[in-house]
Parts: structure tokens; sequence; C-alpha cells
């Protein structure tokens, strides 16, 4: 579960429709990725990610999801309280 002193962040990712299981692939092997979904809309996945703090979201974006071959874009979008997780009301 969410651990009080992270960070979480929605990542909104829009992928080239031929690497899609590609670039799953590759998500699902990072650590920080803790959920990931497969979506309709303007983008394609969407996935929660938990680091330590905004400086390692930077680095896990711009070093590493930006990288993967197949990602044409993302939007991100910090999560600043979480009311409601799992089923379980905080």
């Amino acid at each position: 579960m969410w651990g009080g002193g992270s960070v979480l962040v929605l990542v909104r990712i829009m992928v080239e429709t031929p690497r899609l299981e590609q670039v799953v692939d590759a998500l699902r092997r990072m650590p920080e990725v803790i959920d990931l979904f497969e979506v309709t809309g303007e983008h394609d996945l969407v996935a929660l990610v938990e680091v330590e703090d905004v400086s390692k979201f930077r680095e896990l974006l711009v070093g590493r999801i930006l990288k993967v071959e197949g990602i044409r874009g993302t939007d991100s979008s910090i999560v600043l309280y979480v009311h409601k997780r799992g089923g379980e009301e905080f």
C-alpha cells in the first residue's frame, strides 16, 4: 500500500500503436510502476508510479520512461492527497 512519505504520480502515456506491447513490457519491468492500465481516449496507457520525491520522478521520467522506444509523449499529475485507494478510505 502507498507509503505516506512517497510521491504518487499518474502518468498518461501516448504510444505508437504497433509498439504497444513492447512499451507495456518495458513499463512492467520498472519497479516504480505500481499499476499500469490500457485505456481509451487521447492516451493509450496510464501508469501509477511511486517514487521517493519529485526529483526521483523527474529522473524516472526523463531517464527511463521517455527513452522507451514507442512512447510518443506523456502527461503527468502528481497526487496531492489520497482520499480512497483499493477500497480503503484514508
